[in-house]
This record gives C-alpha cells, structure tokens and sequence, in this order.
C-alpha cells in the first residue's frame, strides 16, 4: 500500500492496521525526515569546517553564541508547533478545511511573533558576547553573527510552520526535500560569502539566511499552492486573522514547549559561560563535538517527526490503542539507530574531527569528550521520541517540566561540581549522566496511559475539532 492509503487507515475509524502496515507507515514517513535531518548537519559540519579552517577564534565566536542561537530557534520552532500539532489532529479527524484555516492563522501571527524576537535579537546582539564572559577578541565577529541571524529569524519561523504542517498532514517527503535544498544552498551560499568575498563569520551568517530565504518562499508555494490536502486554492475564505478559540489551542501545546526550550538553551548558555574561561581551545572543542554528536542523533529526530505525526493524526481519529502502538515502534527503532550511530561515533571520533579542523588540540580534547558522549545515545533516543509523541499528543506540559527539571537539577549542577577539576571533560560527563537519566524518567513516562486519554481539556475528539472551525 502507498504511504496516503495507509494513512487513511490511520484516519478511517473503522478500519485496523496490521502490525506490518504500521511498521511499513513509519519507516515510510521516517526515511524522508531522517534524509533532511541528516542533510541539516552535515550543512552544519561544513559550515563549522570553513570556519575552522579559517581560525580557531572565528570558529570558537560563532560556538560562543551557538546556544544563544538555539534558544531562538527553539521559540521559533515551539510557536510553530502549537499550530502544526492542530493540523495533524484536524487531518486525521477528517476535518481538511479547519487544518488550512489553522495554517493561515499560523502564519499571519507567526510573523508578528518573528518580527518581535528578531527585535529583540537585534538588540542584544552588542551584549552577548561580554554576557558569555568571552575574551575581547572574539566578541566583534560573535556580535555580527548573531546580529545578522537575528535578522533572519522571521524567515525561520514561516519555514518552520509551512514544513512543520505539511509534516503532520502526512507530507513528509516534499518539506524533507526542500530541506536537502536549503543545505546545499547553505554551503554554496557560505563558500561565496565567507572565502571568495573574504567576509568570514559574517559570510557564513549571510549564507545561511540566503538559504533559509530561498527554502522560505518554496516551502510556502507547496503548501500553499500544491500540496492537495492543504492548498489553500480549495478554499473560498482566507482567513489569516488569529481566533481566540485557535490562539489559545496553540498557547496550551506551544508555551510549555517554548518555556522548556528557552530554559533549556538558558541552562546551555549558563554552561557555554563556565567553558568560556576555558579559553577557545575547550569552545572550539566543545562546539565541533556538538556539531558532530548530532550525525548521531538527527535520525532520532528525523522518527520523531513520523512520531509527532502519526501519534497527532491517531489523536484526531480517536484511537487511542494507536496512539500507544506507534508510539512504541517509533520508540525502539530510534534507540535501535541511535545505539548504531553511537558505537560508530565512538569508533570514529578522532577521524571525524580531523575533517573539520587542522588544530591537532582541538582534535585530541574533541575526540575524548565525543567518546564520553557516546554511551548516553540510546537514552537520549528515548527522551528524543518520546518528547515528540507528548507533543502529537498535545500532552506537552509534563514533559516539559521533565526536561526542565532534569537539565537543571542533573547537568548544571554536575557541571559546577566536575569543571574546576575536570575541564571541557566535565561538561561531556555531566551530559552523558543527565541524557540517561531523562532518558530513563521519559520511557517510564511512556509506559502509562495517562498521556493519550482522547477527551481533555484541549477538546480533541472529532465533534469538538470541527466546533472550533
């Protein structure tokens, strides 16, 4: 059966799916995910190798802002969620015309939403450096990459939405294949920018929002214009003004997803200060290491996207036992592959840094901390998938207090206490022991039922979806 036959199984209330469709669904709708997320970091690896190959403090003022960076990304990516997890409940009732509405809504006040952050961004860009303790020399060109970011973020956040709702629509393939665009347009950009005219950190932040420009305006033309569930051609009415009813749905998945990441990425920005004093050695380390421990755990996060998906569009069918089904497949092929990718990344950790760094310092500090990192893959897989399925659930505020709980309670704490003896080592140590242990808390999470009961609050049964229309 093709990937929209399944999928209308999914979403017909009377039919059951066989343990070998379910299997067959997921990995249909993971290998694109994985395909675009892998693409995403090998841009990231490239992007962090032109500069690595330009100096050591040039790579080390992008690693400095990198988390400030992530914080952003995280509220775009969390606002966005709260609108993408609607279409997949809508989708999988039935309900095609209230999924396009969402989207529009999505849209307009994501813009407005952008427009702030990148405001804010802007204006913080002078400071940041010196927030993070960093030595005078490297805060000049960590200020303008993170200005110049800061100006691209309403690109990001529309993208996020357009491909977060195809997504949950069942289009996987078509936002996964922009993504693989948007890479190759990255390194094209970046190699312009940062070596044939010579602009260095700020070439590589130019390159990247050429990227995300280009991929913006595709991404917005499919799902407005092509795809044949969400197009807004079928309708009559475009409606993009935000509704309560609409806003406070988005509010109630979206905020406790923001809150944990901005908390998140706070607790990563407390951490990247205590490595700054290090000296650019131990950032620049710590910064490839992040690069590349995410070959690692990109394809957990490409079956979370299925994951969020088919959980979502269980939800809006009303089967909860399906719910809980691919829930768990989801859960043991991301540990399955992750585990994989660990024991390779621990095998080759000195043979990946070497290819985006000549600093033989950089490499040997680098490798010892990714090993370090290593062991922890398969709980983080778990806490990966299972995040994803709370979000397709619209269950998300528990979850996010986990999160919180564990980065602060378990790995500031351990940073503190290892790094006055231990150094950058500490840091991955600490990592390492908290990815387990939420890893742990997360799967005994998923092990109870309370987390996909159909009616709640959020009114997620067919008749309450198509009420808010």
């Amino acid at each position: 059966m093709t990937k929209d036959e399944l999928l209308e199984l999914v979403r017909n209330e009377n039919s059951e799916m066989t343990l070998r469709q379910k299997l067959h669904l997921t990995i249909m709708l993971s290998i694109p995910a994985i395909i675009a997320q892998l693409s995403f970091i090998a841009m990231q690896m490239i992007d962090a190798a032109m500069l690595g190959h330009l100096s050591t403090d040039e790579a080390a003022s992008v690693g400095l802002v990198s988390t400030t960076i992530w914080l952003f990304g995280g509220l775009s990516s969390a606002f966005a969620s709260g609108f993408a997890v609607q279409v997949a409940h809508r989708v999988g009732a039935g309900d095609d015309v209230g999924a396009r509405s969402v989207i529009r809504q999505g849209l307009f006040s994501g813009f407005i939403y952008a427009l702030i952050l990148s405001l804010i961004g802007i204006s913080i860009s002078p400071y940041l450096p010196h927030w993070l303790g960093a030595s005078e020399h490297i805060c000049k060109n960590a200020t303008e990459y993170f200005a110049i970011f800061s100006c691209a973020i309403p690109l990001i956040v529309l993208n996020s939405i357009a491909a977060g709702s195809l997504r949950c629509s069942g289009n996987i393939k078509q936002p996964s294949m922009l993504m693989v665009m948007m890479c190759t347009l990255d390194v094209v950009f970046n190699y312009l920018f940062i070596f044939k005219l010579g602009l260095g950190t700020k070439g590589a932040a130019y390159g990247t929002a050429m990227a995300y420009l280009i991929t913006m305006i595709c991404m917005v033309y499919v799902l407005a214009m092509k795809d044949k569930t969400l197009n807004f051609i079928q309708d009559k009415k475009l409606d993009f003004l935000p509704k309560h009813k609409i806003l406070k749905k988005t509010a109630r998945i979206g905020c406790p997803i923001g809150l944990e990441r901005g908390v998140m990425c706070t607790a990563q920005i407390a951490i990247s200060s205590i490595i700054a004093p290090l000296g650019t050695v131990a950032i620049t380390a710590n910064t490839f290491g992040i690069n590349l421990e995410s070959l690692c755990y990109m394809p957990g996060y490409g079956i979370a996207e299925a994951a969020t998906t088919l959980v979502g569009q269980s939800k809006g069918a009303s089967k909860r036992n399906l719910m809980h089904n691919f829930a768990w497949i989801c859960m043991f092929m991301g540990m399955g592959i992750m585990t994989i990718m660990g024991a390779l990344m621990w095998l080759l950790a000195p043979e990946m840094f070497s290819l985006i760094t000549p600093d033989h310092e950089v490499i040997a500090l680098g490798s010892e901390v990714l090993r370090i990192e290593a062991w922890a893959e398969p709980f983080f897989a778990a806490s990966i998938i299972a995040t994803s399925v709370f979000v397709g659930a619209g269950k998300t505020l528990i979850p996010s207090l986990m999160n919180l709980c564990s980065i602060w309670v378990v790995r500031v704490s351990l940073t503190l206490l290892l790094v006055p003896t231990m150094g950058l080592k500490g840091v991955w140590i600490a990592m390492a022991i908290e990815l387990t242990c939420r890893g742990i808390i997360f799967i005994a999470r998923l092990c109870t039922r309370s987390w996909s009961a159909i009616k709640d609050r959020s009114g997620m049964t067919k008749d309450e979806i198509r009420s808010t229309k």
